[in-house]
């Protein structure tokens, strides 16, 4: 196995191929149909996340493998400790997260945080599928902070090869992999802790993909909708997505991991086939409707998202009591080209969750160039 560092460097040193090889994938592989009608299976899932995987530095080629039905699907979640450096690119806070997977974002889980009057409520971050919480929100936590809001972040849904967690294992820090309705759960225990830190009543919730589901989760089933105010979310899936969409987003994690699957072959964990469009979690969750009175949400979504595809499924109907406010990303601003994971990384994407949370104080969205897959206006 190569050593971590050698990961981070090649992972940012080779940006350009990778965002190559990427466009292949996504273009050869049809995602850009959104085709709901693939069936989800853990099978197929596994041989439309191997289509895409690059060879191993030895020539060997990685293929992903659907679980035997061994694992147990557990999944548990922790605090993610010590921030880590503020960062404005999405790839440079990747290669920064394969080496330190449970830093926290820069900002955030300051328990001594005590909510102003001007922003009474903390605001919890949700991470996506393969994802942490660093990585997803070092460049947006430290401007909540700045703006003076108490923001808390945790790492959902970890689970090891043997447990279903699938690919997670296999890179560092690769998390939101367990049952949904675990992850909701380990969501509903941290927002408790939160609300008893700080001593306030209710919670917002920032989400981003998967961490809208859980989200969702959270609200209809584990007593969430009398605790947050706020759901604002970013490429969330929560209608599902086509396994396209979802083996596009496991061939970017690994390929950005360059060869380190050519020693493995993963399974598929849980939350993917929960994930895929017409899977019966979400015949469950979407029974009642898209939303639950009380909670205001924005759901934004970008033309770009190779993963929500397409990426109105991100967007939610209001039900009885709910507000919503459904946002197209690049609606007035086209030069950002925000895609699935960099959509964090986009300074209209933080105007937008500023002027939801507080819309008198940001009345005003942003509008900048944030490149596709690199993130932060092509910086480091």
């Amino acid at each position: 196995m190569f050593a971590l560092t050698q990961h981070a460097r090649r992972a940012v040193g080779c940006a350009a191929m990778i965002a190559g090889l990427t466009v292949a994938a996504v273009l050869g592989s049809g995602v850009a149909s959104g085709d709901p009608r693939i069936i989800p299976s853990e099978q197929s899932l596994a041989d439309a996340i191997s289509a895409g995987l690059t060879p191993a530095a030895d020539g060997r080629q990685p293929r992903a493998v659907a679980d035997s039905g061994s694992g147990s699907g557990l999944s548990h979640a922790s605090d993610a400790l010590g921030e880590g450096p503020e960062m404005s690119a999405y790839l440079a806070a990747f290669a920064y997260g394969l080496t330190h997977p449970d830093a926290a974002p820069p900002g955030a889980n300051r328990w001594n945080c005590a909510p102003a009057a001007e922003h009474p409520r903390p605001v919890v971050l949700l991470h996506g599928t393969w994802l942490n919480a660093y990585d997803s929100f070092a460049y947006l936590s430290p401007r909540l902070a700045r703006a003076g809001f108490c923001v808390f972040a945790f790492n959902f849904g970890r689970s090891g090869l043997l447990d279903g967690g699938g690919l997670g294992p296999i890179l560092p820090g690769r998390y939101g992999v367990g049952r949904i309705e675990d992850s909701a759960r380990q969501l509903s225990e941290f927002v408790d802790r939160v609300r008893a830190a700080t001593g306030a009543e209710a919670v917002d919730i920032v989400a981003h993909s998967q961490g809208g589901t859980v989200a969702d989760q959270y609200l209809k089933f584990d007593g969430g909708a009398d605790k947050v105010r706020k759901l604002i979310s970013f490429g969330a899936t929560y209608h599902g997505t086509s396994l396209m969409g979802i083996a596009t987003l496991g061939r970017m994690i690994n390929n950005l991991g360059v060869d380190i699957l050519g020693f493995y072959q993963p399974i598929v964990g849980v939350a993917n086939i929960q994930q895929a469009a017409g899977s019966s979690f979400y015949a469950t969750l979407n029974a009642q409707g898209d939303t639950v009175s009380g909670v205001d949400y924005t759901s934004v979504g970008s033309r770009l998202d190779q993963v929500m595809n397409p990426y109105e499924w991100s967007f939610l109907r209001a039900g009885a009591g709910a507000t919503v406010d459904n946002i197209t990303l690049q609606a007035g601003c086209e030069q950002d080209l925000s895609d699935h994971l960099t959509i964090m990384y986009s300074p209209r994407a933080t105007s937008i969750a500023l002027h939801a949370l507080d819309p008198a104080a940001y009345p005003n969205l942003e509008c900048a160039f944030n490149p596709w897959l690199i993130g932060g206006g092509g910086g480091f």
